[in-house]
């Protein structure tokens, strides 16, 4: 498991950067107040998950992205082919620290000094702070998904609860994957889900576990206390169904693996 995660920041700023990310990304981006942040996603066409990130309203005409997983300059670079003649700039700024602060409503924003506060209820997380850990936990028993690398182009929205977090929208104009996004919500069909799992030893974030020769899950985040290590996995739901009392042992050999929490799309 990695030390610590960087904070990857994109900062999209001038007269048309909300109707570009309105545009591009998943979430209802005009409904973002000066002051908060919201969960939201880019997509490719076929619906899969380019890059998830916490998308903040710094001021009337800036935005702020922190990713949850990827990096922000080549993120920067694909955007910038869809800029066209929109009034705006994109940059990536250098990697900082990512640390936890104390408790601050969820989905509020705060800046101090250099650093930027986004509010995730009982916690807070800081861009610019002593870098540590401690939030990672907490938010994988929420259901909020980091992506390693080898997730990212990979999962489809309902696999990551991106509904759940209200990080896409039905009810606003075209983004890229949308109509894959609608169709899936309204017709359903999608066979693979998140679920916090309890692992019987440590793993490597983005781990693809198998049992008897068949992929059973890939993990997202992993964390450990000093009662138990817990991760994100997205799992199939013929698989889950196979579980026995919510356990499925010996997969990869001698690991074994509890689901203790599951979300819908």
């Amino acid at each position: 498991m990695p030390t610590h995660y960087s904070a990857q920041t994109l900062l999209i700023e001038g007269p048309d950067a909300r109707a570009f990310a309105q545009a591009q990304f998943s979430s209802d981006v005009q409904s973002l107040a000066i002051g908060q942040w919201q969960f939201s996603a880019w997509l490719d066409a076929q619906g899969r998950v380019r890059a998830l990130f916490h998308l903040a309203r710094l001021a009337d005409d800036t935005l702020l992205l922190l990713l949850r997983g990827g990096e922000a300059a080549p993120m920067a670079q694909s955007l910038q082919r869809f800029v066209f003649r929109s009034k705006l700039k994109l940059t990536a700024h250098e990697p900082r620290t990512l640390g936890t602060g104390p408790a601050l409503d969820t989905y509020a924003l705060r800046r101090e000094g250099d650093a930027t506060i986004f509010g995730c209820g009982e916690h807070s997380l800081v861009v610019g702070a002593s870098a540590d850990d401690a939030w990672r936990l907490p938010q994988i028993r929420a259901g909020w998904p980091w992506l390693p690398d080898n997730t990212l182009d990979q999962c489809l929205a309902p696999a990551l609860s991106l509904e759940r977090l209200q990080a896409v929208a039905f009810e606003k104009g075209c983004y890229p994957g949308q109509e894959i996004v609608a169709r899936l919500h309204y017709r359903g069909g999608h066979k693979r889900h998140m679920h916090c799992v309890v692992l019987s030893q440590p793993l490597q974030a983005g781990t693809v576990l198998r049992h008897e020769g068949k992929e059973v899950a890939q993990l997202l985040d992993v964390a450990a206390d000093a009662q138990s290590i817990e991760a994100l996995a997205v799992i199939g739901d013929d698989i889950v169904s196979q579980f026995d009392n919510g356990a499925l042992h010996r997969v990869d050999g001698d690991v074994s693996m509890r689901v203790t929490d599951s979300w819908p799309a």
